[in-house]
């Protein structure tokens, strides 16, 4: 919708790691020279490390862009929670190795072949491996016995291992793994960009695809939003497709202060973007990754502690007119007219069961909103 009213010729801020957009920031410029420095050793680990949406996998992409795929075979795993034996089945199949039903150690072998395979006909082998922080130590152990594979004195396989802050600490500490980080011949971990590179970030990628000024930016954009997105990538390309998108829906030709506040109210109100606000707004505490993106805030709600403290309002109303009710009761006990106290009391019970329905009515729709707020889920069918 946006690339449309801008004349954009497609999106520039999408989630997905595209290395045509490419944007080398201080960090990743460095990271870029630890990558080819680590390459050109032929052997071992690099780990690159860094925040969910730092950019690695875009730079690894931008990367293989650049190198001779007549010369350098890449096999990539991007499921890694797996134990050992499953780890080395993965592997093969990353090559193209069809091991279906072998064990372990055919899966080996037919890896080692293609290795051998691979180095006779000139070519290096480099294995990728995503998400390393949920590799168990088992499974690290089994990538270091890989590393091992040789053709005389040559080494047959290279491992990048990409990874989040955690891995880093795992990879550094743990008592296990003191074989592995002998092997590691180049690290870098990827830092947030820098305040100054926010503005040409959102650039770059806006002239990716074609544009001519249109939309423009209000300057205090740019310092607010990195308070927001606290100078990550990804987080970036959230808020900012929100932006275009706003500006699209009311035909702005320039994004200002107060569409940002907008977009960040609407994002935090709908789970997507919980981590950050711009000022004055408060921070909200860190929560699991960010959901897809949604066009739409949910309807505002009232919090589950100022639901509860409804429920008592309301109850303490009910006690109070339950009161007045006996009261008026007994007044009209002293008139003495049986008949009409009779009919008073009749208006009392019905009154006091309508109340009753009431409440129950009341915690019934109280608790499905509570599900609602507190799961995510929408709230069940009314009995």
């Amino acid at each position: 919708m946006f690339d449309d009213f801008y004349g954009l010729t497609g999106r520039p801020f999408q989630l997905t790691p595209d290395p045509n957009f490419y944007f080398e920031s201080a960090t990743h410029r460095k990271a870029l020279s630890y990558l080819g420095y680590g390459m050109a050793q032929s052997e071992g680990f690099i780990v690159i490390t860094g925040e969910v949406g730092a950019g690695k996998s875009t730079l690894v992409a931008h990367m293989m862009q650049k190198v001779d795929r007549n010369q350098l075979t890449v096999g990539q795993v991007v499921t890694s929670n797996l134990d050992g034996d499953e780890l080395v089945h993965v592997v093969a199949q990353s090559f193209g190795l069809d091991v279906e039903g072998q064990d372990k150690a055919a899966a080996l072998g037919a890896i080692e072949n293609f290795l051998h395979e691979e180095a006779r006909e000139g070519r290096r082998t480099l294995l990728v491996v995503d998400e390393s922080q949920n590799l168990s130590v088992e499974a690290l152990e089994e990538l270091r016995m890989l590393s091992n594979f040789q053709l005389g004195s040559h080494p047959l396989l290279q491992l990048l291992l990409l990874g989040q802050p955690e891995f880093k600490q795992v990879l550094a500490q743990h008592e296990e793994l003191e074989q592995l980080r002998q092997r590691v011949i180049a690290a870098h971990h990827l830092q947030a960009m820098e305040p100054g590179e926010l503005e040409p970030y959102i650039k770059h990628r806006l002239e990716c695809v074609g544009w001519n000024g249109n939309p423009d930016f209000d300057q205090r954009v740019f310092k607010e939003l990195y308070e927001a997105t606290d100078g990550i990538p990804r987080r970036v390309n959230q808020v900012v497709t929100r932006l275009l998108l706003l500006g699209a829906v009311e035909q702005r030709t320039r994004i200002d202060n107060a569409m940002l506040t907008a977009v960040m109210t609407e994002m935090m109100g709908d789970n997507t973007f919980p981590e950050a606000a711009p000022k004055p707004m408060d921070k909200i505490a860190p929560a699991p990754a960010p959901g897809p993106i949604k066009h739409a805030a949910r309807p505002a709600a009232p919090a589950p502690a100022q639901m509860a403290a409804n429920v008592g309002t309301r109850e303490d109303e009910i006690r109070e007119l339950q009161q007045a009710v006996v009261e008026l009761s007994s007044q009209v006990d002293t008139g003495g007219e049986a008949a009409e106290i009779a009919k008073l009391r009749d208006q009392i019970r019905l009154l006091e069961a309508r109340l009753e329905e009431q409440e129950r009515t009341v915690r019934h729709v109280l608790t499905m909103l509570i599900e609602w707020i507190e799961t995510g889920e929408s709230p069940r069918a009314a009995a």
